[in-house]
């Protein structure tokens, strides 16, 4: 608590956080607008819009994880239609090829040579429908985009148009004819976010709504342009040394939780990399800019760090045998470690 009022004390009293904090406030009137926005299609669902706003303001891409029907391919229609960029939905199967992601080559008659035919992946939004439905050679196609932002096809390197977002989506309960995403390509998404059912009353809507109206087109708020100031600002927005630290602590507390006085010796096979860190500070920044502020608290950091860390963490045998999740482990650590 010391720590916010010193910041907020800091803030009033430093020119360039306060103006920070003031573009910061007009960012999240915009993004309250978007929020408002979404409502118009997506009934519930606030805390997972606000988390894929995160990643789109963080420039990170986003994993989720539900089960069908959870308006997740309108999710993303929706935010395309908002933010004014054009998207796409790939629905990954067992005999997908790369080339039918990111193009190929094919040769014209009429003009006697080969010309580039440029595949789905060159959209502004990708919905990556059951990534994991798709042999390893398809996964592995989408990493050089996901961290490039670029596509090589046949030698020739094409750069992706910005902002550009993959939005991939996995089935948690089915087994069958799905490949494991390897930890290499989880590690490329900024956020795993988990989708959970509606409430009762929030069913009761979404039936009125699909089965009384149609389907009403969301309006335009941002263009692209304003998207990437968006995204350049987030990075402007301040982020104290002691806030580094804490981020810092917490990856450090799940590779060597000892040190931490954590009892997790026997249920973390692999802590976080290197990437977590990063993403914890780049989203917490965004959640700082939701809520209106230049600088970023500990409270920012906490709101973020589940969805940051619970692809990033590769539980031990015997942690999945007595169901403890990473999310479980995530709890413990924010507990332990102290909080500036």
């Amino acid at each position: 608590m010391n720590f916010i009022s010193n910041n907020e004390k800091f803030a009033t009293s430093d020119k360039k956080i306060q103006e920070l904090t003031e573009i910061s406030q007009k960012y999240s009137k915009i993004i309250s607008d978007i929020m408002l926005e979404t409502q118009k299609n997506i009934i519930g669902q606030e805390d997972i819009i606000k988390k894929i706003l995160i990643s789109i303001i963080s420039n990170g891409h986003v994993l989720l994880e539900s089960v069908p029907g959870l308006a997740k391919t309108l999710m993303i229609k929706t935010m395309a239609d908002i933010f004014s960029v054009n998207n796409v939905r790939i629905q990954f199967t067992p005999d997908l090829l790369p080339a039918d992601i990111l193009g190929t080559k094919i040769y014209k008659n009429n003009s006697n040579s080969f010309e580039i035919q440029k595949g789905p992946i060159f959209h502004n939004f990708v919905l990556a429908d059951e990534i994991n439905r798709a042999p390893p050679k398809v996964q592995s196609a989408l990493l050089e985009s996901m961290q490039e932002r670029q596509v090589s096809i046949h030698g020739e390197t094409f750069q992706l148009e910005k902002p550009f977002l993959v939005l991939a989506t996995q089935n948690p309960i089915e087994n069958e004819g799905t490949y494991k995403l390897p930890e290499a390509q989880v590690d490329r998404f900024a956020l795993k976010i988990l989708i959970n059912y509606p409430t009762k009353e929030e069913e009761i809507k979404i039936i009125e709504r699909n089965t009384m109206e149609s389907e009403k087109k969301s309006e335009p708020i941002l263009k692209s342009n304003e998207i990437l100031q968006m995204q350049e600002f987030n990075s402007k927005i301040y982020a104290d040394d002691i806030i580094l630290k804490y981020v810092a602590n917490i990856v450090d507390a799940t590779r060597n939780p000892d040190n931490y006085e954590l009892d997790l010796q026997n249920t973390i096979e692999f802590g976080a990399s290197p990437r977590a860190s990063i993403w914890l500070i780049k989203t917490a920044k965004a959640n700082a800019m939701i809520n209106g502020r230049g600088y970023v608290i500990p409270e920012d950091v906490k709101e973020v760090a589940h969805d940051v860390l619970r692809h990033r963490l590769i539980l031990t045998f015997e942690a999945e045998a007595d169901e403890i999740n990473t999310d479980k482990v995530i709890d413990i650590i924010l507990d332990k470690v102290p909080s500036p």
